[in-house]
């Protein structure tokens, strides 16, 4: 246990595995899902887990390289799940600690085929807070994609306007969406069907194992 931390308990290693393991492949969209990271630190990192044969290194054609998990990255996804389930039941949410992309894409996993929409489905998910944030899911059986552009010229069938905050707190459960739109935490535009159904997602937390393929945020896409 002593070696094992060695590798995985140093600062950012296990954010950065999890980013990994959640469809992260490049080093910006590693960057963007571990706020505060910097870019020495990140390239440490990834140096160490590559190093330990936890990540293989992989040059694409357009110049860009991909950081994909090796057998033994995806080994410990049981490990990042664990301590993913311990802080969601004892450890307090604050503002500055929630990255809307990393909700959105553990929300994502957290869903069964039977809360999809019978058809292709665009949910648009507008965060105030100090950083304003836009992030789109688009709900395709059997995919379900985080996307930080608008997924093609479809428009969007339902807009959540809340906070980053508020997304975490209702994925894990720990407040509804009936309350929340009497305290005026949370606003839905669109279907009051499709609403219902969004509605029926919380409560589960994001760490009972993959559900559907979830893919990576993505670029615009016809």
């Amino acid at each position: 246990m002593s070696r094992a931390a060695e590798v995985f308990a140093t600062r950012w290693t296990p954010v950065i595995v999890r980013n990994l393991l959640l469809g992260c492949r490049t080093f910006t969209e590693l960057r963007e899902h571990a706020p505060g990271i910097s870019r020495q630190v990140l390239t440490e990192r990834l140096r160490m887990l590559e190093h330990h044969a936890l990540v293989e290194r992989r040059p694409q054609g357009d110049g860009t390289v991909h950081y994909v998990p090796t057998p033994a990255g995806e080994a410990l996804r049981p490990v990042c799940d664990a301590l993913g389930m311990w802080g969601e039941r004892w450890i307090e949410l604050v503002p500055a600690d929630v990255d809307a992309g990393s909700v959105l894409r553990l929300l994502a996993k957290s869903l069964l085929p039977a809360d999809l929409p019978a058809s292709r489905t665009v949910i648009r998910f507008e965060l105030h807070g100090p950083h304003h944030r836009r992030y789109w899911l688009l709900l395709d059986t059997p995919c379900a994609e985080v996307c930080k552009h608008p997924p093609g010229d479809g428009g969007d069938d339902l807009v959540v306007t809340t906070t980053s905050e508020w997304l975490a707190k209702w994925l894990a459960g720990r407040t509804s969406v009936g309350a929340s739109m009497k305290a005026g935490q949370v606003s839905f535009d669109g279907p009051l069907e499709l609403t219902r159904r969004v509605a029926d997602w919380t409560g589960r937390g994001a760490y009972d194992g993959p559900r559907l393929t979830v893919m990576a945020a993505s670029a615009p896409r016809a």
